[in-house]
């Protein structure tokens, strides 16, 4: 199931917006700051489907009921352009373990690339809820090399994907993989790909974009 959150105007607009603009997002400190304002809403709206719990807490005045989250939250993030969404889960859910691991292309002499991960840390998932960051769902071939190599650690009771500009083949590619009704949390969805595998019109490559160009 796909959910967009420019589907209905909001502040999250405009902040898509900055991202795209090509004279705005050579400021990468506010690149990064829009990412993860954008990725506490995506956390605030995933987090409305979690389970809770009715607890007791004292306050200096009496006992208040509280209801709080009754998952156990793993966020897992691909390096190097998830890190300001992964700040911005954390921030929302502070108590979350965390997972990291490398996803990159690595390009063939005909120009076709493959997708290769070499890095990975990340705790038990059995029985957890795996949150799994990323802001651009590009081809989702990234992705589900991630989920492959993260389900060696243990079976997670629920999966949630979430970026912040995915495209529809991206979409379709988890459908593919994962199921229909796979939860996709995006920020906005563009209609293609290029050649290239880049989203279009989306907004270059954001792990550049986060902290400078690379070799």
């Amino acid at each position: 199931m796909l959910h967009c959150l420019i589907d209905t105007p909001s502040p999250v607009s405009n902040w898509i917006m900055q991202l795209r603009d090509v004279n705005i997002q050579k400021d990468s400190a506010r690149f990064r700051n829009n990412i993860r304002r954008i990725s506490h809403i995506l956390a605030y709206e995933i987090g409305k489907s979690f389970n809770y719990k009715t607890t007791d807490v004292k306050t200096p005045l009496g006992t208040a009921k509280c209801d709080v989250n009754a998952d156990h939250i793993v966020i897992a993030s691909i390096l190097r352009a998830a890190l300001p969404m992964h700040d911005g889960f954390l921030d929302v859910f502070d108590d979350a373990e965390n997972a990291f691991l490398s996803a990159y292309r690595s390009y063939k002499d005909d120009g076709s690339f493959e997708i290769k991960a070499e890095y990975m840390a990340c705790p038990d998932l059995n029985g957890k809820t795996l949150l799994i960051v990323d802001p651009m769902l590009a081809t989702g071939a990234s992705i589900v090399t991630a989920v492959n190599c993260l389900l060696r650690d243990g079976t997670p009771k629920k999966m949630y994907f979430a970026s912040i500009i995915s495209s529809r083949q991206g979409v379709e590619t988890l459908q593919k993989n994962f199921g229909e009704d796979c939860e996709i949390w995006t920020a906005a969805c563009d209609p293609k790909i290029n050649s290239h595998g880049y989203i279009v019109p989306g907004l270059g490559d954001a792990g550049d974009l986060c902290f400078g160009q690379k070799l």
